[in-house]
């Protein structure tokens, strides 16, 4: 079996709507945290660029960070993605790739979709309505809950997430896009 990194309490998920407030964001962050570097919306070589510099300021921190889509080469201590993603860009299946594997779900099936793809922990979502996906369907704290404690791998709730609302929730962890910056 791959042995994972600590599982993060706390992750920060980056976007364009974010990027301008991820540093104030990772200096707030407790050790030990995690930060998914997504940027998509950047260039490669700035989105390398900007990874870069988010990297080093993590490291000062104690943040693992954690790529998203191709990120070949890049020093991460992890990788995020559906279940099926979580080898690419390594040239490895999810299972030989080193480091911490946290995968997203949505339903039952892709819970365990994810623990087939061995991953160290899944972002269940989204529990609340978000700024990411107007309009889409929840699966509401009751929900949520159900599926959460179906899982074996460690669950950390993801969607309209805040510090309130995940005290709330006794599950692993939580994350956040606006809700951390």
């Amino acid at each position: 079996m791959r042995r994972c990194h600590p599982v993060p309490r706390v992750v920060l998920l980056t976007d364009a709507r974010n990027d301008h407030r991820l540093e104030w964001a990772v200096s707030r962050m407790p050790r030990g945290s995690a930060l998914v570097f997504r940027h998509y919306h950047l260039p490669i070589a700035a989105r390398r660029a900007r990874f870069e510099a988010l990297r080093r300021l993590c490291a000062r921190r104690g943040v693992l960070v954690i790529t998203a889509g191709e990120a070949r080469g890049w020093r991460a201590d992890g990788h995020y993605g559906a279940p099926r993603d979580l080898g690419r860009g390594s040239g490895l299946r999810p299972r030989q790739r080193p480091g911490l594997h946290l995968a997203t779900a949505h339903s039952l099936a892709e819970i365990g979709a994810a623990v087939r793809a061995r991953a160290c922990a899944i972002l269940l979502s989204p529990v609340f309505p978000t700024r990411s996906h107007p309009g889409a369907p929840v699966l509401g704290p009751v929900r949520f809950l159900l599926l959460a404690r179906r899982s074996p791998l460690p669950i950390i709730a993801l969607g309209g997430m805040t510090k309130p609302r995940a005290a709330r929730l006794p599950v692993w962890g939580w994350a956040a896009i606006d809700g951390l910056a």
